[in-house]
């Protein structure tokens, strides 16, 4: 029965050792979902802050249509006001022309069908 007893102790002492594992991985999830909330919190601060009423609303819309269009001119404008390079509140008309060069750089394609 001995052997049978440290067979138990060594099954508990590993259950133990992978809640543990499990608990500690759960936490970093957290801290690093937090750590992305705050993140998200303080950009949206500073878009409040820069942009009035109709540029967000803009950006929202976009947004819906182009999420990855969206985040970039996001992320520049809050890296041009971190940079002090805004120095007033943007408009629905800046938001357009911003997205327009934004659009700029996109390359099209054509396919042109000829006629034999």
């Amino acid at each position: 029965m001995d052997s049978d007893d440290e067979l138990e102790e060594l099954r508990r002492k590993k259950l133990e050792e992978m809640q543990g594992n499990l608990s500690s991985q759960r936490s970093r999830e957290e801290e690093v979902r937090a750590q992305q909330e705050a993140e998200r919190a303080r950009k949206q601060q500073i878009l409040r802050q820069i942009l009035a009423p109709d540029a967000r609303e803009r950006l929202a819309n976009v947004r819906l249509v182009r999420p990855d269009l969206a985040e970039n001119v996001e992320n520049q404008l809050v890296s041009l006001a971190g940079m002090g390079r805004i120095n007033r509140l943007l408009t629905d008309k800046d938001i357009r022309d911003i997205l327009g060069k934004f659009q700029e750089n996109k390359r099209e394609t054509k396919i042109e069908r000829r006629s034999k």
